[in-house]
């Protein structure tokens, strides 16, 4: 009887690729997991089993590994650590699968050729997400690789909700919201409609709040809003990304400063957000332990942008019953999520210790709900919420606490 087959998961970053080895099958168990780190500089390898215990780990010289290279050598670890059990297929997060692909696609050289022209519209994620594609393809062309697009979970959005205040060729041609880290929101729902299947179909907004921030309004568990647009430099205020900015801003950085498109992309991507504003690091770990002013300053920019945004997104839903917080800042920074106003009116939930996309319980204390108020103050019903829309955002009394079961 030949060996039970195994399932390959890769996420590549800009600077790491993180793997997970499972058994094939529904809900396989895991096998194996790790990480490679610090691509392109001293890059760092470590795995371990699904128990936690090391079974590998090795350095790298400066420079020595790219992520090509980096694909390769987690080819290598699997087919040591499997021990002959075949790998049936690799499936691969992608940023972005632009208007074409809305759902999980198998990857050829023609589909390839397709997410390689969307390179422009995610300059820190696609080229690196490709990447190890076409190097598991050069090493192992009997495997089936498969895409899965952050962009897919925002295609039930409304069409209004997708559109630029542009001339309709420019929509036509592709320039519309596309929206992000829709694996992780998807995930996120998921999780919900298994453990808490009435708050699933509420009025929530998710915030992934890491290096990459983003907010998604999701009603009934499909996407209605987001944050993030046209490319994952939009939105939030991020580790060194600006976030939303007047678009005149760019046309005097060119015009009087003298800034070309290259220039421009640098700053946007990796000069500004929480590394520019407070000149000290991206980290958020490392901002609070500086209680610098720049670095006080960058924190309360970073959480001012954020209860922007659920204000708009709350509007777009009509109405909000639920925030859920996840990525690295929304589970592991407790100092975020307490400074969110909002989290006084609506029932807040946030993971603990777990993956970008977990959501485990913590404890909790009773919180009011937000509703769109009438005059008296009280909240109104859902059918005079889709009628009139939010007028006024007023609390109401609190409702019993609930919190996301494991």
């Amino acid at each position: 009887m030949s060996p039970p087959g195994c399932l390959a998961v890769l996420n590549a970053g800009s600077s790491s690729i993180k793997f997970g080895l499972y058994e094939a099958g529904t809900d396989g168990p895991l096998l194996f997991r790790g990480q490679i780190e610090r691509i392109g500089s001293a890059a760092h390898l470590k795995a371990t089993s699904a128990a936690g215990e090391p079974v590998a780990e090795r350095n790298w010289a400066n420079g020595a590994l790219d992520h090509h290279g980096a694909a390769n050598e987690i080819v290598r670890l699997a087919r040591e650590l499997l021990a002959g059990r075949p790998v049936l297929a690799v499936g691969h997060r992608v940023v972005h699968g632009g208007a074409e692909f809305a759902a999980p696609v198998r990857v050829d050289a023609a589909v390839l050729a397709k997410l390689a022209k969307l390179v422009p519209l995610a300059p820190l994620h696609q080229p690196h997400n490709l990447a190890p594609i076409e190097a598991i393809a050069k090493a192992a062309p009997q495997i089936p690789q498969v895409a899965c697009f952050d962009t897919a979970f925002h295609r039930t959005q409304p069409a209004l909700a997708q559109e630029f205040a542009l001339p309709r060729d420019l929509t036509a041609a592709g320039i519309r919201r596309y929206g992000f880290h829709g694996l992780s929101y998807d995930y996120i729902v998921a999780r919900l409609q298994e453990t808490e299947p009435a708050l699933a179909r509420s009025r929530l907004v998710i915030a992934h709040l890491g290096n990459g921030a983003s907010l998604c309004a999701v009603h009934e568990g499909r996407s209605v809003a987001s944050t993030m647009g046209f490319t994952a430099v939009d939105g939030l205020m991020m580790g060194t990304r600006t976030g939303a900015l007047d678009p005149g801003v760019l046309l005097y950085l060119m015009q009087e400063r003298g800034m070309d498109a290259a220039a421009i992309e640098d700053l946007l991507y990796r000069k500004s957000g929480l590394l520019g504003v407070s000149g000290l690091s991206s980290d958020m770990r490392a901002l609070r332990q500086a209680e610098t002013p720049p670095a006080k300053a960058a924190i309360a920019l970073f959480v001012y942008r954020i209860l922007r945004e659920i204000g708009s997104l709350a509007a777009a839903l009509g109405g909000l019953d639920g925030i859920i917080f996840t990525a690295g800042i929304g589970e592991n920074d407790a100092a975020t999520s307490r400074s969110c106003g909002w989290l006084r009116l609506v029932g807040a939930y946030r993971g603990r210790g777990t993956q970008s996309t977990g959501c485990r319980p913590y404890q909790q204390q009773p919180v009011p709900r937000i509703g769109v108020g009438s005059s008296d103050g009280r909240g109104a019903d859902d059918r005079a919420l889709h009628q009139r829309r939010a007028r006024s955002l007023r609390s109401t009394r609190s409702a019993q606490p609930r919190r996301l079961a494991r």
